[in-house]
Parts: C-alpha cells; structure tokens; sequence
C-alpha cells in the first residue's frame, strides 16, 4: 500500500505530525506492532497546543477517504483493541498520556464516521470501559472540571461519550436524576420546616382513570422545581400504594390516550406505524409540553414508555438538523421520490412538472403551501431540485409542525434539559425512553432469581419457561407488561431486567399475581402445566389496572 493521495491536503503544520504517524500505521507491514508508536506520537504536543479547526477537518476528511476495511478494521478496531489492552487504568482515576492519545485519535475517527459514514455508531462503544469504569466519578469530573470541547484535555470519559455504551449511559442519567432529586428534596424539607407548609419533597399526582389527561394536565401546571422532585402517582378510589407499579402503568395510560388519533394532536403514518405530530391540531400549546414533560418524566422516573415516534423528533430534541434520509423514518415512499427528483439524469422540468409549491390536506380541504415567495410560478429544475427538496424537507419536518414540537421541546427539556443528556445519540435517547422492541427471555431466564422454595430445577418453574418460549410475541408482551409494567426491555436487554419469581402456596385455583413494582411474579405451585399455562394466560390477559395486584 502507498501513501493516500489525499496526504498532500494537510500541508506542513502540526497536523502533518497526526497525518505522518497514521501513514506510517496504515502501510506497515507490522502496524499491530507499531501501534504503541502510534499512540504515543500522534499527538505528540498534546495536551498543551491544539489544532486549528481548518486542521482538524483537514485530519478528519482525509480519514474519511479510506475503505471501510482499513478505516474500521486497521483504525477503529486497532484503537479500541489498545484501549482493551490498557483497561487496568480505569481503577487509577486518571488518565494515562497514551490511552488520551488514543482516545483523541477514536475522536477523530469518530468525527471522519460522520462525514463518510463507514461503520454503525455502537462500533465505537468500549464495552471494557463502559462496564469497568467508575460512572459516578466519571459524571463528577466532567460536570466539575473546566475543560474545554476541542479535547485538548480529557479528565473524564464523558467528553468522548461514543465510546460508552447505551446501558452506561443510563446508569450516568439516573446518577444525575438521583443527585438531583435528592438536592430538590432536601430543599422542600428545610422549607418546609421554615413554616412552608405547601413545600412537599414529592410529586404527588392524584388522578381519575376517566379523565387522566385533564387531571395530569391540571395538576402539572406546577413550578418547574416540582418535576425533579421524586414522582408519586394515586388513582382515585383505588388503594395501590406507588412504589412504581402505579407509576408504571399512569404512564401506559396516559401515553396511550395522548396518542390515541382521535383526540388530534398526532396522526398516524400507517407506512412506518410512526405518530408524528398533527400540524392541524387544535389543542393547546399547553398539551404539546404536557407530552414532552411526560417523555421527560419518563426519563427521570426511569419508567420505559410506549411511545412509536419517528428518530427525527430525538434528533430534533438534541438539536440536529433534519435531513431528507430522516423522512424515511416517517414517509418512506415520499424520502425515496425525492431521492429520484435529485438522481434522475434527465430534464428535471420537463418529466416532472413541478413547481415550488405544495398540497396539503386541511380537514379534507387541500390547501397550497408556497416553499418560498411566489414558489407556485417557479418551476424545479435541474439547477434548483436541491433546494426544492431541502426547503419541502424543512416544512415537512420544521415549519409545518414548529408551534407543536417547540411546546413539545420545551416541556422535555424542562425535565431532561441537564448534563446527561447530551451524551446521547439520537437513537439512545429513543432506546432510553422506549426500550427495546425486542426480547431475549433466554437471558431473562439466566438472571431469575427463585424464592419461596422454587429453584430453577422446580418443576413448575421448567414449565413456565417452556411456555414463555412458546409464546407469540403478543403473549410475551403481555407477560412483561403483568409482570414488570412494561412490555418493552430496558436498556441492555431482559438481562439486564431483576426478575423474581416467587412461591405463592401450593395446589390452587388462584392465579398468578405479580408486584411490578418489584418485578416479582408470585407463582402458586400448580400441579399440570396444563393448569399453569390456563392460569397464567388467564392472569396476563386481564392485567390492566391493580385489582390483580
């Protein structure tokens, strides 16, 4: 292999260093050998001098320009078996000059991968330092230390969140709701001993299943404060004590009334089975944030919701600027039109006849919509299609829904808006808030813990799980929801999920009962697994609400 063309870009400045090491690497014929050299040299004047910004993207265009297999395999893999190599320093609390090298190097890498698009993001992830490293004190450094973006001093792993994984990434947010929510209850207590009988170290909603929105919507029209403060949910005339599994199911409940089309602020995009927000809605401002406050509290809560939102709204919530590939995610056929209007090699004009104008349906009345002054007498053509396409993006995504999803926005950001969450990918954050779509209940199985008598070895317990993996995927849900409140995963799978099942007596007619607070299932020992499996499906089919509980 020879030098790559694109050397002559850098020039003669102190990013020839980065460039001439990386060179090296590459055409070695013992780069495994040499990568300690690597390391340690390509940022030799580091972390006392920096680059100029016109060098770092002349650094990261030319690593944009290698095959994927030098780029992901040789570069990629190549540091992050280094840094594999070198986890014993993740107990030292600090951060050895070669493994800063190497991480600033990943940077870069990571910034080309933008660029040119070679490897999926979670290619990036360290799982030896996501799972080895202190989070707690990770967070701590990086919310106290002053240093400063560009990287030219790294103190906490937290300034190059793409090499940590989503499930420690969640574990950093809910170390920072929890120093959050203990400050905020600390603050009501000594309040409410100075004579403020109103300061309350819990948000209390006290709401009726009839009229969940109005009451939710009534009762969060609170100071800001009160939504970091631990949340508390009461169904009036019921007598579930919240230690979570009422929590749980408020949120299932009301995320379904809230995006039930009939009520109007969403449509549905049957196409992607997407909701995206209504741009004809007639409800309040007030109600878009109550849903981003939901998403947030959701968040905050730690409480997985059942919410199908297109990735461009988490894009939107972390500030990107949507792209015509992000319509894919809500109307693919129209994403790929437009993806023709742009490669088609003919006269543009004439085949295609189209103006800077558009249609739109209002309550069965089609309007027109002008993507820019007088767009109905310009006509699209080959010059200008890029522009056509971009500004219909812009009103599909931005303009047209602007009041709805910067209401909407404001109520998320109101709750999530702090340090942790701008460690998340877009696609994380949508993992974060929705979990996973998917379930593993072989790994479930691997981490059930038995109590009452039951073993894995049980007789009754060999039959439940021979039912379970038996089961359609509605059946499953199910089961997840009657057992934990939520029929979704959490961030790193059902292994992830602390399960129980516990002995409830022997031979019964009863049913299976279950505390999600606790994701407890409470198992009488059945004496059939013809028995169990009616029992059990009896049980989870009528789940809803606390009279099982």
């Amino acid at each position: 292999m020879g030098w790559h063309p694109s050397y002559r870009l850098i020039g003669s400045s102190p990013a020839h260093k980065v460039v001439h090491s990386m060179l090296f690497f590459v055409v070695s014929k013992h780069y495994k050998q040499n990568i300690a050299h690597l390391y340690l040299n390509i940022f030799p004047y580091a972390p006392t001098r920096s680059l100029l910004a016109s060098e770092k993207t002349k650094i990261t265009f030319w690593l944009s320009t290698y095959p994927r297999d030098i780029f992901g395999g040789r570069f990629v893999r190549g540091v992050l078996r280094y840094l594999s190599n070198r986890k014993e320093f993740t107990r030292s609390g600090s951060i050895p000059h070669d493994v800063a090298a190497a991480l600033k190097t990943l940077w870069y890498l990571y910034e080309a991968n933008k660029m040119e698009p070679h490897l999926l993001y979670s290619e990036f992830y360290s799982k030896e330092i996501s799972e080895s490293v202190d989070l707690l004190e990770e967070y701590l450094k990086w919310s106290h230390a002053k240093y400063d973006k560009d990287l030219n001093t790294l103190v906490s792993f937290c300034q190059v969140p793409f090499i940590l994984s989503p499930q420690a990434k969640s574990k950093i947010l809910q170390v920072e709701a929890e120093m959050i929510k203990n400050q905020v209850v600390q603050a009501s207590i000594l309040q409410h001993l100075s004579g403020n009988l109103f300061a309350f170290p819990f948000l209390v909603l006290r709401v009726r299943r009839d009229h969940l929105i109005q009451d939710t919507l009534v009762q969060l029209n609170v100071e800001r404060i009160d939504y970091l403060k631990p949340l508390k949910v009461i169904f009036e005339g019921e007598e579930g004590i919240d230690q979570g599994g009422v929590t749980k199911e408020f949120f299932q409940l009301l995320c379904r009334e809230l995006f039930n089309v009939d009520y109007g602020m969403f449509t549905y995009e049957e196409e992607t089975r997407n909701f995206w927000f209504n741009p004809n809605s007639m409800e309040s401002e007030e109600t878009f944030e109550l849903v981003g406050i939901i998403l947030g509290l959701g968040i905050y809560n730690n409480v997985i919701l059942d919410v199908h939102l297109p990735l461009v709204v988490y894009k939107k919530v972390l500030n990107i600027k949507p792209l015509l590939h992000d319509l894919n995610d809500l109307q693919p056929q129209l994403g790929k039109s437009l993806q023709q209007l742009l490669d088609y090699e003919g006269d543009v004009e004439e085949t295609f006849s189209l103006t800077f104008q558009i249609t739109y349906d209002y309550f069965g009345e089609m309007k027109t919509y002008d993507l820019q002054p007088g767009g109905g007498n310009v006509p699209v053509t080959n010059e200008n299609r890029e522009k056509y396409t971009e500004l219909y993006v812009k009103y599909l995504l931005e303009d047209s829904i602007k009041d709805q999803f910067q209401s909407f926005n404001k109520g998320f950001q109101q709750v999530c808006g702090h340090h942790a969450l701008q460690l998340f990918h877009y696609e994380e954050l949508e993992l974060l808030i929705c979990g996973l779509p998917h379930f593993d209940f072989d790994a479930l199985e691997k981490v059930t813990v038995y109590q009452g008598g039951y073993t894995k070895d049980t007789g009754v317990v060999k039959w439940f799980w021979e039912l379970v993996k038996d089961m359609p995927l509605e059946e499953k849900k199910a089961l997840l929801f009657f057992t934990t409140g939520n029929d979704r995963a959490p961030v790193g799978g059902l292994g992830c999920l602390p399960f129980i099942i516990q002995r409830n007596g022997g031979e019964t007619d009863r049913l299976p009962t279950a505390h999600t607070c606790f994701n407890v299932l409470l198992l009488p020992e059945y004496n059939s697994k013809n028995k169990l499996e009616n029992r059990l499906k009896l049980a989870i089919s009528n789940s809803i609400g606390f009279g099982l509980q």
